[in-house]
């Protein structure tokens, strides 16, 4: 049976249609290797049950759904279950665990479809590909699951939301009055976007810093013109202003190349002269820019603008003072 449901999701919506001996070869990459002949006896059993037509005006003939047709096909194929297998994990930190429940099934589904196809290589693709986020690997913070749960509920339903916070470096936590706007996954940190009380400006709360968490039975406030694609634009997911400032800056060799092949935005130039490589470059002024330029150390010295430069500065020579001369 898990056969014939594969079978009639590789079917077109209409003619010419594919063949059995194509359609033999997309049931083989499913883990189905059966015959020819097993084909066209599917096809004129299914054809009995289904819209099914073939296109009998010459070989080879041609099988597919009757245009118009529509089919809610139970089963998984191998697509599914690989791109499942792939999602799971990152599904889980992003969807309400309502969601969740209604996946359970179909993960599971995925997983069993997967082991019965050991010698399928497309089985096996989620051995085979790992995503790293750029960076120092970090270990998830530990987040609450009841505080995940009321934070979800209270974005989906647009209710406020009473939690106490405490901030980095803080040694109580503080009450606030939260209106959800946003969840944001920035590499293994999750972030609430809101706002807060009666002010406009919406800010990023580390979810895994929320010690409590309660639903208030009252509509969260949402600026009219909030769009989470605009905000992200404007650089508020780089924990910044939004306001964009031209970049100069001399790079090594290294970070030069690698800036070449991965650029920091659509206008960036880098022009070398005398050996020297110089990057110019429209940006957001965000707090992960200056994160990544005190990262990148000797490899990159900044040149304008002046402010930005002389923050950098300041930093690296605070730095420095931590490594007295012995």
């Amino acid at each position: 049976m898990d056969r014939q449901w594969s079978l009639l999701k590789h079917l077109p919506s209409g003619p010419p249609g594919k063949s059995a001996t194509q359609l033999r070869a997309l049931l083989a990459e499913d883990g189905h290797e059966v015959t020819k002949r097993t084909i066209e006896r599917d096809l004129n059993e299914l054809s009995r049950i289904f819209p099914l037509s073939c296109n009998d005006r010459s070989a080879p003939f041609g099988w597919y759904l009757v245009p118009g047709a529509r089919l809610d096909l139970p089963g998984m194929d191998l697509p599914e279950a690989v791109s499942l297998g792939l999602l799971e994990n990152l599904l889980r930190q992003l969807v309400p665990p309502a969601f969740m429940q209604a996946l359970e099934s179909r993960f599971a589904t995925a997983k069993e479809k997967l082991e019965t196809l050991p010698k399928n290589p497309y089985a096996k693709w989620s051995d085979l590909v790992r995503y790293l986020p750029p960076g120092l690997p970090l270990l998830k913070p530990f987040i609450c699951a009841e505080v995940m749960r009321s934070v979800q509920d209270a974005l989906l339903r647009q209710r406020q939301l009473n939690v106490s916070y405490c901030g980095p470096g803080a040694i109580t936590a503080k009450e606030l009055l939260l209106h959800p706007l946003a969840l944001i996954q920035q590499g293994e940190r999750t972030y609430l976007l809101a706002t807060t009380f009666d002010y406009p400006n919406a800010y990023h709360y580390a979810v895994h810093r929320i010690q409590r968490a309660e639903i208030i039975d009252a509509p969260a406030k949402r600026p009219k013109s909030f769009s989470l694609n605009a905000f992200l634009a404007n650089g508020g997911g780089q924990f910044g202003s939004g306001n964009e400032i031209p970049l100069r800056a001399h790079l090594s060799d290294e970070l030069a190349a690698i800036l070449t092949e991965t650029a920091i935005s659509p206008d960036q130039k880098i022009t070398t002269r005398a050996g020297r490589h110089t990057l110019t470059a429209t940006v957001k002024d965000s707090w992960q820019l200056h994160f990544w330029i005190l990262s990148q150390g000797p490899f990159i010295t900044i040149l304008q603008p002046a402010s930005l430069r002389k923050e950098i500065v300041s930093k690296l020579t605070n730095s420095l003072a931590n490594y007295p001369a012995t």
